[in-house]
């Protein structure tokens, strides 16, 4: 019998290797994983978020990723695949850089 679609195996790129977490809910109830969620969603266009998407901390989320990828579209398309997340020309906080970068490293590297 298949498993509810809520439990199914999410095909982390990032957070998997970085918080343990194997599933959204494993993400969604660790705060470090929350803290992180942007990078995932910034690195992994087959994230499916559609069950989580009323959540505050995936839409928190989400817009951070989508900032990031707007301002360093150039960078996220030269070292990774995937589908342009929609325009956000909201600040980024620089304090976040270094972890985007060794993210984006990270996913180069490893997959």
């Amino acid at each position: 019998m298949p498993r509810p679609l809520s439990q199914e195996k999410t095909p982390f790129r990032l957070l998997g290797a970085y918080t343990g977490a194997s599933s959204i809910e494993d993400a969604l109830a660790d705060a470090r994983a929350v803290r992180l969620l942007w990078l995932e969603i910034l690195v992994n266009d087959a994230l499916d978020l559609t069950l989580w998407r009323d959540r505050a901390e995936v839409q928190e989320a989400y817009t951070k990723a989508c900032r990031w990828y707007t301002t360093y579209r150039t960078l996220i398309n030269g070292l990774i695949t995937r589908t342009p997340l929609p325009p956000d020309p909201g600040p980024t906080d620089p304090k976040d850089f270094r972890v985007f970068a060794e993210a984006l490293r990270f996913v180069a590297d490893h997959h």
